[in-house]
């Protein structure tokens, strides 16, 4: 190589390790700081591409299994209030019972009626208010200005967001018959044969009392049923009287009061099953995601003993080529010691 002044091949070699060098060391720092060996698209265009969209499934995942719990929290609410109703409904089969004896007179009846009567406003009270995040748990009603006509459930039911995309595997539907009325008349006025010992309907036992099944929910309605689960009849002038046959108009009840029962244990029932099903998704969310977390930590992620072993072979680099640049750049002064 000849000796020049005014290029310095030596220097120029010198500076382009030194950058080289530099640039690696940069590459190190960042990767070791930031933890990640993909911090740009230039790093790894396809690795950066699905890491990207590992980090969005990863954000929606999280989303979902909020989604599922949220689920979960609801169904557990419904649950215990329908608890409450059976403990309401089975007193009241209770007192309907002792009113089947033709042991009790009339002050001890009117007694039975009352706690009845209390207990049926009960029922209706706590089913009207049964809610969780303002969805009416025991009231669907999707009329214009109705419970329920606001949220996001529609006359088939209610629909659990559980995975990340639009399709049927991504949700659970809750049966509307989860949140069908659960106030006295939601849970007698539609009721249809006879399974009493006299045959009779239950329109026909509880019009006997002084009620309809159109008037179940209101005051006279509530009053005139419990009068029939004591043997009573409700007066159109809010008076108790005796009926022909208490101890039978009590008996004949029995059967419907425990057909109530068992709708709301149908219910209890359906809402176990669909706890399952969410308690399983929210296990598969977790898997999913915890391997996704695994995928991703693989593509992403900094070995650290691997990078500050090239963090030390860049900084050694960058030190002898800046010692061996300062060399070069006095090479040209030798030209002269030939003139």
């Amino acid at each position: 190589m000849p000796l020049t002044i005014n290029t310095n091949i030596s220097s120029l070699i010198a500076q382009r390790n030194l950058n080289s060098a530099t640039n690696a060391l940069n590459t190190s720092m960042e990767r070791m700081t930031t933890g990640y060996r993909i911090n740009h698209a230039s790093d790894n265009a396809a690795g950066y591409s699905i890491a990207k969209q590992w980090v969005t499934q990863l954000h929606s995942l999280d989303i979902v299994s909020d989604n599922t719990a949220t689920g979960s929290d609801m169904l557990t609410t419904a649950e215990e209030m329908y608890s409450l109703l059976t403990d309401h409904l089975q007193r009241i089969r209770d007192l309907t019972e002792q009113a089947a004896n033709g042991t009790y007179g009339s002050a001890s009846l009117r007694a039975i009626q009352a706690e009845a009567a209390a207990r049926f406003q009960e029922i209706s009270r706590i089913s009207a208010n049964a809610e969780f995040n303002g969805i009416k748990l025991m009231a669907f009603d999707t009329t214009e200005g109705a419970d329920n006509s606001d949220v996001g459930m529609t006359e088939s039911g209610l629909n659990i967001q559980v995975g990340l995309y639009a399709n049927a595997d991504s949700r659970i539907k809750l049966d509307i018959d989860l949140f069908k009325k659960a106030s006295v008349s939601g849970l007698f006025s539609g009721m249809s044969g006879n399974p009493s010992e006299s045959g009779k309907t239950f329109s026909e036992i509880i019009q006997s009392a002084g009620a309809t099944a159109t008037t179940l929910d209101t005051e006279t309605g509530i009053q005139a049923f419990a009068a029939a689960c004591a043997g009573m009849k409700y007066t159109s002038d809010k008076k108790l009287v005796l009926q022909t046959d208490p101890d039978m108009t009590a008996r004949e009840l029995l059967g419907f009061l425990d057909a109530a029962i068992n709708d709301i244990s149908d219910r209890v029932t359906k809402i176990g099953a669909a706890q399952n099903r969410l308690t399983s998704a929210i296990s598969a969310l977790d898997v999913q995601s915890q391997n996704l977390t695994s995928s991703l930590s693989t593509l992403r992620d900094t070995d650290i003993a691997s990078e500050s072993s090239n963090y030390l072979q860049a900084q050694i680099l960058q030190q002898a080529s800046s010692t061996l640049l300062s060399t070069a750049n006095q090479l040209p002064s030798v030209a002269l010691n030939l003139i």
